[in-house]
């Protein structure tokens, strides 16, 4: 389950430098994550950071991204994967 950021965002910036997955970048009116690199903070914390400390509370999880555990720690490993990948 990918989450989202609603048009209730404020543009307030406290979200995108806690995301671990480098997920949340600014869109066109206000920031938006990635589904594909939303993993909801597993493998990283025990709760989505972006959530933790938006002001708003406009993060809600994606309809149209739902995921389960296994799935959220599979994209998880790939990320990782990725990541160790480019950093050779």
């Amino acid at each position: 389950m990918a989450l989202m950021i609603t048009d209730q965002c404020i543009n307030c910036d406290v979200c995108e430098p806690e995301c671990p997955n480098q997920a949340i970048s600014m869109g066109p009116e206000y920031y938006q994550i990635d589904p594909q690199r939303c993993t909801e903070c597993v493998g990283h914390f025990d709760a989505p950071q972006c959530v933790q400390v938006c002001p708003v509370e406009c993060i809600p999880i994606n309809p149209e991204h739902r995921e389960d555990q296994d799935t959220l720690w599979a994209k998880y490993r790939r990320l990782q994967a990725q990541a160790e990948g480019a950093a050779h």
